[in-house]
């Protein structure tokens, strides 16, 4: 009985193998006419359009952005990714308004949900499409969004 039992099971493993190893001796015998494996560095991904690869703060050609400092992106994240650093300016009018300051965002904590761009009442944020996040220093993958210099646009509220 024992010894039946064992050449079942062997017999099944080498039915289960050549089963596996068809579809590779196929490939063998017939190679493909079209490269299937590429080389990354020389061949660059076609992303789509949907793939989320980080959250950027969009600035325009004068250095501006949209970023009201609201921080509802900030609320929006699940797990703390984002931290909005606010000031008081004072406007032309004399009334002291709250400003971005600095944006800090931590890719190494992001879970690329997208919580964060849909909360954003503004448009200010959008997920890019990099993708090329390794570092040997885990404090580059703390960013700081808004750009020296930057300021919110002309009628942004």
């Amino acid at each position: 009985m024992f010894l039946v039992n064992y050449l079942k099971e062997v017999y099944n493993a080498v039915k289960s193998l050549l089963t596996g190893m068809r579809m590779t001796g196929y490939y063998f015998l017939h190679p493909r006419k079209e490269i299937i494996t590429q080389q990354y560095p020389e061949y660059v991904p076609q992303l789509p359009e949907r793939f989320k690869g980080e959250v950027i703060l969009t600035h325009d050609e004068k250095n501006e952005h949209a970023c009201t400092g609201c921080t509802a992106c900030e609320l929006a994240c699940p797990n703390g990714t984002i931290k909005i650093i606010t000031k008081f300016e004072i406007g032309a009018d004399g009334k002291k308004k709250k400003a971005l300051d600095t944006f800090v965002y931590h890719l190494e904590l992001c879970t690329m949900c997208n919580l964060c761009i849909v909360a954003c009442p503004t448009d200010a944020i959008k997920m890019a499409q990099t993708f090329e996040h390794s570092v040997f220093d885990r404090n580059k993958l703390i960013k700081r969004l808004n750009q020296p210099g930057s300021k919110i646009r002309e009628g942004i509220e």
